[in-house]
């Protein structure tokens, strides 16, 4: 494992290598990108599961924290702007290609949640990616479009969003808001329920995920770039790349499981998959062996096939 930058704009974006056993540096070989969820970081699911399970498999894996999040530097922290977290994505690929031991004819993408959704966006445009894979991936401006967890429609958090826009203008401070519960006991007394904000708080906030680089931090005015942000827009036009989409048969609110389905119907992709994994849910696709496990068994084969 070796820590490293790579730069996007003016700023460095930190990110994690990990590489095959008994690596060479004078040798090629196939790499892949991997891309945390919405909240999360290169220390979580991205980076210690899939990421490790893969570099052990043979290839190089790069791991990284979005700009603005995490390690990375950036000019405006805990923002959650699409555009930039894609952008990401193509200096990834600009970095590989600096890398002697990178073949740079074989590199993929694969990402968890949200990141799986900015996967597939960005291979989109980036046709240095060949090859596509997602775990649970969650298209995140369809999520709040729906209104997530909250009781407030899109319309009314983007009637919000302009009214702190123009306190801000107006020298206001900035406002941080959370994306989950801080804790289970908050929880409860919001009366969320549902299995994936459950699973949330567990992963998150306790010693199974939680990481400093995950601080559970948003700026509210994030939110006017997210709701209009559809991952899978041109999908069926652009997504030509061969395409594994992994899912869990628990639905929760995040919606992966619709989500996956969308992206495998609507992908230009002639050589492309879906699997269900039984009996899993969203979170148990992040870290629990017997989910990733099988998803696992489905990815490191795709990907040697097509890298």
């Amino acid at each position: 494992m070796k820590k490293v930058t790579f730069k996007n704009r003016n700023w460095n974006v930190a990110a994690v290598l990990q590489f095959p056993k008994d690596f060479d540096e004078n040798k090629k070989y196939p790499t892949i990108v991997c891309a945390h969820p919405i909240s999360s970081c290169k220390e979580q699911t991205s980076g210690n599961i899939y990421g490790k399970a893969l570099a052990e498999a043979g290839f190089v894996t790069l791991a990284f924290d979005a700009s603005n999040q995490g390690e990375s530097g950036g000019n405006l922290q805990y923002i959650e702007d699409p555009a930039l977290r894609v952008e990401d994505f193509r200096c990834a690929a600009d970095y590989l290609t600096t890398l002697d031991y990178v073949d740079e004819n074989r590199i993929g993408v694969m990402g968890v949640c949200g990141g799986g959704a900015y996967s597939a966006n960005a291979a989109m445009t980036e046709r240095r990616f060949k090859a596509v894979g997602t775990v649970v991936a969650a298209n995140y401006g369809r999520v709040m479009r729906e209104g997530d967890y909250t009781a407030d429609s899109a319309i009314k958090t983007l009637e919000a969003v302009a009214a702190q826009r123009t306190a801000q203008a107006r020298g206001g401070a900035d406002l941080i808001t959370q994306y989950i519960p801080n804790s289970e006991e908050e929880r409860k007394q919001a009366g969320m329920e549902d299995i994936d904000i459950i699973e949330a708080v567990d992963y998150y906030k306790t010693p199974r995920g939680q990481q400093p680089g995950s601080p559970n931090k948003l700026r509210f005015d994030s939110f006017d770039k997210i709701i209009a942000w559809d991952a899978f827009h041109l999908a069926d036009h652009l997504l030509t790349q061969p395409l594994q989409i992994i899912v869990g048969d628990k639905v929760g609110v995040f919606g992966s499981y619709k989500d996956g389905f969308e992206l495998f119907g609507k992908a230009a992709s002639k050589n492309k998959n879906i699997h269900v994994v039984q009996g899993a849910s969203h979170y148990d696709l992040y870290d629990q062996p017997k989910a990733t496990s099988e998803a696992l068994e489905k990815l490191i084969p795709f990907f040697k096939e097509n890298l």
